[in-house]
């Protein structure tokens, strides 16, 4: 299988809060001080820029995947709201609770959600195993800790980029400032009317860097 992730970044990258409920830390507008991890503040800001042509790709993007993989924090907030039955007969949580689902963690032992296997131990091995299986698209969503890590590991094959039209100016970043380098390959670049961009990017391994001509 593929394995692609999806993210949803602001124009500077930052991933953190773009829902009420922030899927990298599990906190939203009801913490005691308003605030999420860290101190942000500036949940939200995602779905005052979200049109039915963003909408409707997410809603194709979900049901194109063959399985699921998350990281801890993200697998918990689906898993208690799509897991939970959570408007039923949306196509989305049609294809989250009919696909298998992984998730990576050394501590959870008992998942609740129907058609979770647990990842941990040999990580890397278990995701390449995964790769290597027959099928179309292994998805991960959200899980911004999980998505570098698989980065660093070269165990990518292609990046989603929904990019929103704002400067959210804080918050945890999708890329961090010191990490492993990367090319890509564009293969999809879509917009829509309130000036989303979606690029598709196939890995292509380390980049290649200008040397020094006689």
């Amino acid at each position: 299988m593929k394995l692609t992730t999806v993210t949803n970044i602001s124009v500077d990258g930052v991933m953190q809060g773009h829902r009420r409920i922030d899927v990298e830390t599990g906190q939203g507008g009801d913490a005691p001080d308003g605030k999420g991890s860290g101190g942000f503040e500036r949940l939200g800001w995602a779905p005052p820029l979200l049109d039915d042509a963003a909408s409707a790709f997410i809603v194709r993007t979900f049901q194109r995947a063959d399985a699921f993989l998350f990281g801890r924090r993200t697998y918990e907030i689906f898993a208690g709201s799509w897991g939970a039955g959570m408007d039923p007969g949306n196509p989305v949580g049609e294809a989250l609770n009919s696909r298998p689902k992984y998730v990576v963690s050394n501590t959870l032992s008992d998942p609740r959600w129907a058609g979770t296997a647990v990842l941990s131990g040999d990580v890397t091995n278990a995701v390449e195993e995964l790769r290597a299986e027959p099928g179309g698209e292994l998805q991960v969503w959200g899980s911004g800790t999980l998505i570098r890590w698989l980065l660093d590991h070269r165990l990518v094959d292609e990046l989603v980029l929904l990019t929103y039209p704002v400067v959210v100016g804080q918050g945890m970043r999708l890329f961090p400032a010191t990490g492993s380098d990367l090319g890509l390959e564009l293969v999809d670049l879509q917009s829509t009317p309130k000036g989303l961009t979606i690029q598709t990017y196939r890995t292509t391994g380390r980049p290649e860097y200008e040397t020094d001509t006689p």
